[in-house]
């Protein structure tokens, strides 16, 4: 059995092991990440690291949540609210260059979901410090499509699948 001194150490270079690993891979996508922030808080008007999204897949569609880290920032809040109209109003009318524009490049599932339209429901619902934008849909390929596009969502904003989950949003 080693001493406990050396027990440490090992536990130590095993912690900075896997620091150092989760570095490595990080830095690959730092700036991805940041480039992602950086348009979305130009196409949002929100500061995204001082809000949070929740790209969540439901059995009849799906919900974006969009809030304020500061509940109590009322012009934030209102810019989401806008913000969230906004794009229930552009997906519906099929136009996702909103989410292009932030990612800089087409989204996955956005072609179908546009050639869907007819099929889906969009309808906004303020919450405490922003708003959430429910999605609809009976049509098995509008569902599939929005699927791709809320995981891809997810994995570009480091964002959680629920409510409660923990989100990576720090630069």
């Amino acid at each position: 059995m080693p001493s406990p001194a050396l027990g440490h150490r090992l536990l130590l270079i095993v912690g900075l092991s896997a620091a150092t690993k989760s570095l490595i891979a990080q830095s690959a996508t730092d700036s991805a990440f940041a480039a992602v922030q950086a348009r979305g808080a130009e196409v949002m008007g929100v500061d995204q690291y001082t809000s949070h999204h929740v790209f969540e897949d439901l059995p009849d569609g799906g919900r974006i949540v969009l809030l304020r880290d500061d509940t109590a920032d009322a012009a934030g809040t209102a810019t989401i609210r806008t913000h969230l109209r906004t794009v229930a109003d552009s997906f519906a009318r099929g136009i996702f260059s909103d989410p292009a524009r932030v990612h800089a490049r087409e989204v996955p599932g956005t072609a179908d979901l546009a050639r869907l339209r007819d099929q889906i429901h969009y309808d906004v619902t303020d919450r405490a410090g922003g708003a959430e934008l429910r999605i609809t849909t009976t049509d098995p390929a509008a569902i599939a499509a929005l699927r791709q596009f809320l995981a891809f969502q997810r994995a570009d904003h480091h964002a959680a699948a629920h409510e409660g989950m923990e989100h990576e949003h720090t630069p």
